[in-house]
């Protein structure tokens, strides 16, 4: 089949798309909610829970490749089938759904691989990691339509806001997430000791309970929300695009939408790149830091009960910079109104250098809470700010599989993290991990470098945009 290019010429009369209510944008982005309560107990028990089945510290990146492994391959392939899906259930929500029932699953069976392995005979780690990639490939499934149906459904005008709301939904799921087996333990009396080579019973309810907010979420944004129809779709036009779009439903189509990439993607892929070194850094050794620099353990002590509370108080720890994230998303677009969208990335990104190395210097790790601020400050503006500037100039058509090739961005850094980290934390810190994070921190400082450099107003952005949007209206009304 011959791809053929349509563009749109400066004359045409097609319409912006509507702006939609905010309690629209809430049931858009509720399904997401669930996703990062799961996406919230992986990240502050996987480590935990590899450890408890006997992994060392300088293997936990190597496990940790999983999650991007599985993202590189198949959100680019969920985002290139999503835009050439039409069903009675819509465009996007096909995937979600599909992707939140297999999520579930690994959810109910990773913390459970050491009791599956007494049925299998399988080595209890190549089981986890098998449930890992379970989990993490039905994630990427279901997130990356999300991402796609705000840009689908939400005029450029409404960017900031849809993903500010996104960032805000993802954030209380990801507190309840990392909160739970704290909760479990000190509120219902569940136990966070287990024997050797099993899990604690506060992690495995935590997921289970995880699965099924996971499912009802999901459920509630595909009842409540109606996507545009293809006839829909081809009243709008393509803001600013700077691709054409090529129409071609093979698989290859994914390689040539990667070299025609917009310049704007190119840059803001750098700004991700590092952001996500940093994070990763910080999801993976967190606990060991905790656990060596601020309890005093040992690297080769993973089953202790200090370590577990050391696991526990990294909950609450992620809880807290989601908790703060959750409050900054709502003053992102009144910064982002007074300033510009990449002064308050840059600004966040800062914020976030400090409160990784802060954690060197804080001995007590009840005072930890101090560095999450800065850490929540970062991971609000991450998930909302970097798609904001990336939606302006993605062609409408291409929305699902640009989101995707983006995901590129987020998941090499990891990759290389992951297969780079382990030796070094044990080459050079002697399995000491509590430098590492201080790393991750100067990785956040590179970002916001290369986020100033984006091509954007560094003030009165949002006067700029006013202004294109009038000149727009003007010319749509001849």
């Amino acid at each position: 089949m011959s791809d053929s290019i349509h563009t749109t010429s400066s004359n045409s009369k097609k319409l912006p798309k509507p702006e939609l209510s905010i309690s629209t944008i809430i049931n858009m982005s509720m399904g997401f909610m669930g996703i990062q309560m799961a996406f919230g107990l992986q990240n502050g028990n996987a480590s935990r829970i590899l450890a408890n089945f006997g992994a060392d510290v300088g293997q936990l990146s190597w496990f940790w490749l999983v999650a991007p492994i599985t993202g590189l391959l198949v959100q680019p392939l969920i985002g290139h089938f999503g835009d050439h899906t039409w069903t009675w259930l819509g465009r996007r929500k096909p995937y979600i759904l599909v992707g939140a029932i297999l999520c579930a699953i690994g959810l109910i069976f990773l913390p459970n691989a050491a009791s599956v392995t007494q049925f299998f005979g399988a080595s209890v780690l190549l089981l986890a990691v098998v449930f890992l990639a379970l989990m993490d490939a039905s994630v990427n499934v279901a997130m990356e339509p999300f991402r796609a149906l705000v840009g689908d459904m939400l005029p450029k005008t409404q960017g900031t806001i849809g993903f500010s709301v996104q960032t805000i939904l993802i954030c209380i799921g990801a507190v309840i997430g990392s909160f739970l087996p704290w909760a479990m333990t000190n509120w219902f009396g569940v136990s966070n000791v287990a024997p050797e080579g099993f899990v604690a019973d506060n992690v495995i309810w935590s997921f289970y309970v995880g699965a099924a907010v996971l499912l009802l979420t999901i459920i509630y944004t595909i009842v409540t929300i109606k996507e545009y129809s293809p006839k829909e779709f081809e009243l709008y036009a393509d803001d600013d695009k700077e691709v054409e779009s090529i129409e071609n439903k093979n698989l290859s189509a994914i390689w040539d939408d990667f070299k025609a990439m917009p310049n704007r993607m190119k840059k803001l892929g750098a700004v991700q790149f590092f952001s996500w070194f940093a994070l990763f850094t910080m999801w993976v050794y967190t606990t060991s830091a905790l656990a060596t620099h601020h309890y005093g353990l040992l690297p080769s002590d993973t089953n202790s009960e200090t370590f577990n509370i050391a696991g526990d108080w990294v909950g609450i720890l992620f809880a807290i910079y989601n908790f703060v994230a959750l409050g900054w998303a709502f003053v992102i677009p009144a910064f982002v109104k007074a300033t510009s969208r990449k002064f308050v990335h840059a600004f966040s990104l800062v914020m976030g250098a400090l409160g990784l190395f802060s954690m060197y210097f804080i001995a007590n790790p009840d005072l930890l809470w101090i560095s999450m601020i800065g850490i929540g400050i970062a991971w609000a503006s991450i998930l909302a700010l970097p798609y904001a500037l990336l939606i302006d100039k993605l062609p409408l058509k291409k929305m699902g599989v640009y989101m995707g090739i983006f995901n590129f961005f987020i998941v090499i850094p990891q990759i290389i993290n992951g297969i780079a980290g382990g030796p070094i934390v044990k080459s050079f810190f002697d399995d000491y991990a509590i430098l590492y994070l201080c790393l991750g921190g100067v990785f956040f400082l590179i970002a916001a470098y290369f986020t100033i450099r984006v091509d954007e107003p560094l003030f009165g952005e949002y006067e700029y945009l006013q202004a294109q949007k009038e000149e727009a209206d003007k010319s749509i009304m001849g």
